[in-house]
């Protein structure tokens, strides 16, 4: 492989276009122009592609400069060959021609941008791709994501910190694919990927349930059976409409929820593009039928996926309440957005049932535990409950929910059933297809 180590300070004396030697025969060197300025050593060598590519190296490393062109005629000739130089690229640059390669989707895209810039690009977006390459370099900032902020922290939670250091090993995987870096440091033996604590699920007791719904607006109620009679994520609970239950079925079809983009909202499919089959209990139906008796759906119209997208009508049970309506940019809208909601209707609920509200636990995705937790306790397999719930992985669902027992979808009703219990059980419409 063509490559050679030029002296940038000395050269061979040549007198008339020919070299001149001493009277040993070695050939006489002289002093050039160069001479005392910059790096002594340039080292010229040849990528992959036959580009000619240098490195220079001061005085006295002459044997530091045959090394490197050993090393990268060795690195070209077994396709290993990584450019020294692209390892200058910032963290931050090659992370947005990273981004090019993801998802389209508005709302990933939203959630990606949260990612860096609230927990990678402050302590790794102006380093470079070389010195993110090192281990030392993803063990400080892996400490300083979980050093508490007094301390000059980020005081992350460990689940966090997991999906972080995940898409960081992904972009700096994707840098050692297009040859930027030799290696992903988060592959390393000596690096631990952060564990998450394993949380255990505590569900909420019937008569809990049932005062933060007598707690809640008239107009909000119907939220508490969507969610803890059919399971449904708060968003999901937004964009249900009426129009999705198939009552000779006694099935639900759950497919579309509410997401805001920035401060627009949009339809999209629920969690994951993954639309479901959901059992609906005859005591669920009453209460969504009551709600219709005496509250009007509004019928709303948002663009689908993500904003100036081909918009989608939808006839929504649950109108927008008159509190939301005064908050900012978002008070333009008829969609509801959770936080808000969270804010202005569900905590003020809990309270006002004199339960004492305990973050990450007494959310409305408590209902959607409580849900898991008497389908489970009535039979309901643990592979069908992750159907009803939308989950991917029906081992994801054990993990939480813990134990596999059998069942069928009339069990799935009867377990919703004993929270709602039904007032019309002879009525014809409300008979459970499966027996009748």
């Amino acid at each position: 492989m063509k490559g050679h180590v030029e002296d940038r300070w000395w050269r061979k004396k040549k007198v008339g276009g020919k070299l001149v030697y001493t009277d040993s025969g070695r050939p006489v060197r002289e002093k050039t122009d160069l001479f005392g300025k910059g790096d002594r050593y340039k080292v010229r060598y040849y990528d992959p592609d036959g580009k000619e590519k240098s490195k220079s190296f001061p005085d006295k490393e002459l044997t530091r400069a045959k090394a490197f062109l050993t090393k990268m005629q060795h690195d070209v000739l077994s396709h290993e060959y990584v450019d020294p130089k692209a390892g200058e690229l910032p963290f931050r640059a090659y992370t947005r021609e990273w981004r090019k390669g993801q998802s389209t989707d508005a709302s990933t895209r939203q959630t990606v941008t949260s990612h860096l810039d609230n927990g990678i690009f402050p302590s790794l977006g102006d380093k470079s791709l070389r010195a993110v390459e090192k281990t030392e370099t993803i063990r400080d900032w892996l400490d300083w994501m979980e050093r508490p902020k007094s301390e000059g922290g980020r005081g992350l939670a460990a689940s966090y910190r997991a999906v972080l250091f995940d898409m960081v090993s992904a972009i700096l995987e994707a840098a050692r694919v297009d040859q930027k870096i030799r290696s992903n440091p988060c592959k390393a033996k000596s690096i631990k990927r952060p564990k998450p604590e394993q949380r255990k699920i505590v569900p909420w007791k019937a008569p809990q349930v049932h005062r933060v719904k007598l707690a809640l607006p008239a107009s909000q109620q119907v939220v508490v059976p969507l969610g803890a009679g059919l399971g449904l994520r708060q968003m999901e609970i937004f964009g249900f409409s009426p129009d999705d239950v198939d009552r000779e079925a006694m099935v639900v079809n759950i497919q579309r929820q509410i997401r805001w983009i920035g401060n627009v909202p949009v339809f999209a499919p629920p969690k994951g593009g993954k639309t479901r089959v959901v059992p609906v209990g005859a005591g669920v139906l009453e209460e969504i039928d009551a709600h219709l008796d005496n509250f009007e759906p509004v019928t709303i119209t948002l663009p689908w996926l993500e904003p100036g997208a081909r918009p989608e009508t939808a006839r929504l049970l649950i109108r927008k309440p008159q509190v939301l309506r005064r908050f900012g940019a978002r008070a333009a809208y008829e969609a509801i957005s959770g936080p808000e909601f969270n804010t202005a209707i569900w905590k003020p609920a809990y309270r006002a049932a004199e339960l004492n509200y305990i973050p990450r636990r007494d959310g409305m995705h408590g209902m959607r535990h409580l849900y898991a937790s008497i389908a489970l306790a009535s039979g309901v397999s643990v592979k069908e409950l992750a159907e009803y719930l939308g989950h991917h992985d029906p081992g994801y669902t054990l993990r939480i929910y813990t134990h596999l027992v059998p069942s069928s979808h009339r069990r799935a009703r009867k377990a919703a059933d004993g929270i709602f219990k039904p007032r019309h059980t002879g009525a014809a419409r409300l008979e459970d297809p499966e027996t009748a």
